[in-house]
């Protein structure tokens, strides 16, 4: 889903240093005027509020995945107004704009009230005695109220929100939870009104969570999307990578980028860009995915190989029937010596296609053989993204996504 773009943290570093170059990156909640039930029905509203040092991430993801189920979404900050307006001054040097104050807001009802992290945000959420009052208000007359990050421990529990509630926050905040909360070590905790999570990449978890609890599990995976997981490592081929999570998407997947590595920030091929992870490959071993693709690059694809959590991942992805592929020197030196291109025909970078045992259709520049969708090289990327675009959503979204790249 494009809502995973914003999750991501290679896109939130991104957007960083985009916003210190430029000066002002604007970042606005939509709202929706119909329900997701549609035919008219009044949309449930949600409110999410921020303050000077907010998570963007959060903020936006939160925001933004709320709104595609039909919830109308407010952001407001939680400070007064002042010489810039409604312009929040974020984390990373991000700039976003509220659509108004929380302030005024009193008397107000939502059927939701979450609260991003960061820091100093989650402290400036805590202090703003207005906000404090109407989340306490929304949860005495049973609302659904959330927080991620450093806000479950910084703001709900400094307020007693939490108390003999199971919870999680920012794996560094934990001890800050008072004695009366439960804390778990978990991605998303939900625990009867109350949904937490950890941190910038479970944003879109997070927020899959509310939706689900404010319009049931059928919406949330309507939102959600295919689930995909592009495994990276140092050394993997960043056309192939960037194509893969950019296009992918764009055409409505929820992409999980997962290092292979002992951290989360790898360094590609040629041109040595650091790229952060979503997750750990630990993290994603714990999901199921619609999709595992891996970018190709010969360093990047022999650490593939080596990694046997990833192996056992695409071996059960095969046995359960469910599409997998490969670019570039991945065919040829993942999937090809774990026995994982048996019966199947399939094409590499052409130096390496002598490794494939059945090299018949080498020549090609996608090969899709059932489940299985393979590509060349950087220089096929594209064709192999929109492949699998057509494998997961149809023909339709496939050219769609085509015209809008200008590819056709």
């Amino acid at each position: 889903m494009a809502a995973a773009a914003a999750a991501s943290s290679l896109v939130r570093r991104a957007a960083a240093a985009g916003a210190a170059s430029r000066g002002l990156l604007l970042a606005r909640a939509f709202a929706s005027g119909v329900g997701a039930g549609g035919g008219g029905e009044k949309a449930k509203r949600v409110l999410v509020p921020v303050a000077a040092g907010t998570e963007p991430v959060e903020a936006a993801t939160t925001a933004d995945v709320l709104n595609r189920a039909g919830a109308r979404v407010t952001v407001a900050t939680a400070h007064p107004s002042g010489d810039d307006g409604l312009v929040v001054q974020a984390a990373y040097g991000v700039k976003l704009v509220a659509d108004g104050c929380v302030a005024d807001l009193q008397g107000e009802s939502f059927d939701l009230i979450a609260l991003p992290g960061g820091m100093p945000g989650s402290v400036g959420l805590r202090d703003c005695k207005a906000l404090e009052k109407m989340v306490k208000t929304h949860a005495e007359n049973g609302g659904l109220y959330g927080a991620i990050c450093a806000a479950p421990a910084v703001t709900l529990a400094y307020w007693g929100m939490l108390k003999g509630l199971k919870a999680t926050c920012y794996p560094l905040f934990m001890e800050k939870f008072t004695a009366e909360v439960i804390p778990v070590d978990s991605r998303v905790v939900v625990d009867r009104n109350a949904v937490t999570s950890q941190g910038p990449g479970t944003a879109i978890e997070f927020a899959l969570a509310l939706v689900e609890k404010l319009y049931g599990k059928e919406k949330m995976e309507e939102v959600a999307g295919p689930l995909v997981l592009v495994p990276v490592a140092n050394g993997s081929e960043e056309i192939e990578a960037f194509n893969l999570i950019d296009v992918l998407r764009r055409a409505g997947a929820n992409v999980i980028v997962a290092s292979v590595e002992e951290k989360l920030q790898i360094v590609t091929r040629r041109h040595k860009f650091n790229l952060i992870a979503d997750m750990m490959l630990d993290e994603a071993t714990e999901m199921q995915f619609d999709l595992i693709v891996m970018p190709g690059g010969l360093q990047g694809a022999q650490k593939f190989a080596s990694t046997k959590k990833l192996v056992d991942l695409l071996k059960k992805q095969a046995e359960s029937n469910k599409p997998y592929g490969a670019i570039c020197a991945s065919p040829a030196h993942v999937l090809q010596p774990h026995g994982l291109l048996k019966g199947k025909k399939a094409t590499a970078f052409p130096p390496m296609s002598h490794l494939l045992t059945d090299q018949s259709a080498c020549e090609h520049r996608v090969v899709v053989d059932g489940n299985l969708i393979t590509s060349r090289a950087p220089g096929t990327a594209t064709e192999f993204t929109l492949a699998i675009v057509e494998k997961l959503f149809g023909r339709d979204k496939a050219v769609s996504i085509a015209k809008e790249l200008i590819f056709m």
